[in-house]
């Protein structure tokens, strides 16, 4: 399981705020986000078992985040869930996303899974488990677990709506200086919810963060290659903001051109 959040069109000069940490086996290898070949040209980690992903960014400003989730029916043989949020990242809008991830996930491959996806215009949950459906997000806090979108009786998602919601985070700078604080909080007693998961063989690997602006140049992204209680963020806005000035001036072409 992992746990995203995500601020969606509440905040003008950023529409699209993303925290997430991944939880996976610790034996399980994974690179660090780069930009990856093909078009479109997208910004995320790969993991080198499967050859998937679990978040990325695209040059169109298309987001893309998975959450494992559990199901009933699983196929005998599941393709790999990353490998489809892989594909997601090839779409050229959120919508298109959407449409490409419920054809496959009604063709009954995959295991249980979540997918956020958003761009500036629209932002959609995909909930692949049993019921497969698709939800709009809500403007402002969206948060997704292992369950469905702003699941109550999820409570770590309880307990990151309230860490999320004790000030008011309208500024891009703001709700990441927060949320790299919420993200990293450990378990405060065994048995109680944490951001950060520590088991023997599973827990959380990695954590992103990540800004959105209306200008490439005001992009962010910022990515922890372990728990945030224990590995630093690193600062890989200059990539993210090479392949949307690139993506906005393909743009730009196909339009004088047309």
């Amino acid at each position: 399981m992992c746990l995203l959040a995500i601020q969606y069109r509440s905040v003008a000069e950023a529409p699209i705020l993303v925290a997430a940490n991944r939880e996976e086996f610790y034996d399980r290898p994974s690179s660090a986000p780069s930009i990856q070949s093909g078009k479109p040209r997208a910004l995320c980690g790969i993991d080198q078992q499967a050859g998937g992903t679990w978040l990325g960014v695209n040059q169109h400003g298309l987001f893309v985040g998975a959450c494992n989730r559990r199901k009933m029916n699983r196929p005998i043989a599941p393709r790999s869930r990353g490998l489809l949020c892989r594909e997601l990242l090839r779409a050229s809008s959120a919508q298109a996303a959407v449409d490409m991830a419920m054809e496959a996930l009604n063709n009954d491959e995959y295991d249980g899974v979540n997918f956020v996806v958003a761009d500036g215009r629209t932002g959609y949950a995909i909930h692949g488990g049993d019921d497969i459906n698709a939800q709009p997000l809500e403007e402002g806090l969206n948060l997704i677990g292992g369950g469905d979108l702003n699941d109550s009786r999820d409570e770590r998602v309880k307990l990151a709506h309230r860490l999320l919601t004790l000030q008011t985070l309208d500024s891009a700078v703001k709700f990441l200086a927060v949320a790299s604080k919420v993200f990293a909080r450990p378990s405060a007693a065994p048995g109680r919810p944490g951001m950060v998961m520590e088991g023997r063989e599973w827990g959380t690997v990695s954590s992103t963060l990540i800004a959105l602006g209306k200008k490439p140049r005001d992009a962010i992204y910022q990515f922890a290659a372990g728990a945030p209680t224990k590995v630093p963020y690193e600062d890989f806005s200059p990539l993210l903001r090479d392949i949307l000035s690139r993506g906005l001036r393909e743009a730009r072409t196909k339009t004088q051109t047309s």
